[in-house]
C-alpha cells in the first residue's frame, strides 16, 4: 500500500493489522553522465514498491510512506540540478516524519536508504527521537517507536551480484548496480541516456570534501566507477534479490520487541 494512494479509512484498517510502515530515503544529486539525479531516492523506491506489490497480491499488505528524496548531498552543488538538505534540517524532517505517523499509531519506521551520505545523519535523527521519550518529552499519545535503517546497496545478495557482474567497475559513486536498478525501474528513460560519452571509461577514485573540489577532481561526477556497464539485465537481479532480503529483514524487525 502506498501511503500517497490510500484513503484515511484505509490506513485505519491497515494500522489494525500492522504496525510497521517502509520510509524510502534518498538523494537528488548527480551521477554522472548517464545517472539520473533521482538515482538515490528511485532506487529504494522501486525496491519499497515492488516489495508492496509483492505483498499485496499474497494479502499481506505494507505500507509505503513518502519517498524522502532530498538528503546529504552538499558536496555534489558542483554539478547542475543536485539539491542539498543541512543535517539539521534533514534530521528535523525525519523526527516530523516519525512522530506525525507516530500520532495515528504506526510505531516500527523501517528506513529503507539509497544514499550512503544520509547514514550518519539518519542515525543521529532516531537518537533524538529516541532521547524525546527518554527525556519525557515526547507527546502523551505517542507510542515508543522503534526505528532501523537498511541501505539496500549493502544487502548482502545485492553486494554479491554487484561483484560478480560488475567488480571492481561497480565503483563508489554512479554506481553500476545503482544505475542498472534505475534503468529497470525507468527504461524508455534510459535510453535515452546511457549512451552519453565518458572519458577515462572508469572514473578515478580519491576523498571528497566540499563542491568545489568535488568538481575539481571528478569533473563528470563518477568516482571509481565505469556505468557502461550498466544493463536493465543486471538491474532485474538486483530488484529481485534486493526485495527478497529486503522482505525478510522488515520481517524481523516489526515482529521483533
Amino acid at each position: 500500500m502506498r501511503l500517497q494512494l490510500s484513503t484515511w479509512p484505509e490506513v485505519e484498517t491497515y494500522l489494525t493489522q500492522s504496525k510497521g510502515v517502509i520510509i524510502p530515503v534518498g538523494s537528488t544529486e548527480q551521477h554522472g553522465p548517464t545517472g539520473f539525479i533521482g538515482t538515490d531516492a528511485l532506487c529504494p523506491e522501486i525496491l519499497a514498491y515492488g516489495l508492496s506489490e509483492q505483498r499485496q497480491a499474497a494479502g499481506k499488505p505494507v505500507m509505503i510512506a513518502p519517498t524522502l528524496s532530498i538528503g546529504m548531498a552538499q558536496h555534489h552543488l558542483g554539478f547542475a540540478g543536485s539539491v542539498t538538505l543541512r543535517p539539521s534540517t534533514m534530521m528535523a524532517m525525519v523526527q516530523d516524519v516519525v512522530n506525525s505517523l507516530a500520532k495515528h499509531g504506526f510505531e516500527r519506521f523501517f528506513f529503507l536508504n539509497g544514499h550512503g551520505g544520509n547514514i550518519a545523519t539518519l542515525n543521529a535523527a532516531f537518537s533524538e527521537i529516541y532521547a524525546e521519550h527518554s527525556l519525557g518529552r515526547a507527546g502523551d499519545n505517542r507510542p515508543p517507536v522503534r526505528c532501523t535503517l537498511v541501505n539496500w546497496f549493502e544487502c548482502d545478495s545485492v553486494m554479491q551480484i554487484s561483484a560478480e557482474t560488475f567488480g571492481d567497475d561497480d565503483g563508489a559513486h554512479a554506481t553500476c548496480g545503482e544505475v542498472s536498478l534505475t534503468y529497470f525501474g525507468f527504461q524508455k528513460d534510459a535510453a535515452r541516456v546511457k549512451g552519453a560519452e565518458m572519458t577515462p571509461g572508469r572514473a578515478g577514485d580519491g576523498p571528497i570534501f566540499d563542491c568545489d573540489d568535488y568538481r575539481r577532481r571528478f569533473p563528470d561526477g563518477r568516482i571509481g566507477s565505469d556505468p557502461r556497464k550498466a544493463t536493465i539485465e543486471a538491474g532485474e537481479l538486483l530488484y529481485n534479490a534486493a526485495i527478497e532480503e529486503i522482505g525478510r529483514r522488515y520481517d524481523a524487525f516489526v515482529a521483533a520487541g
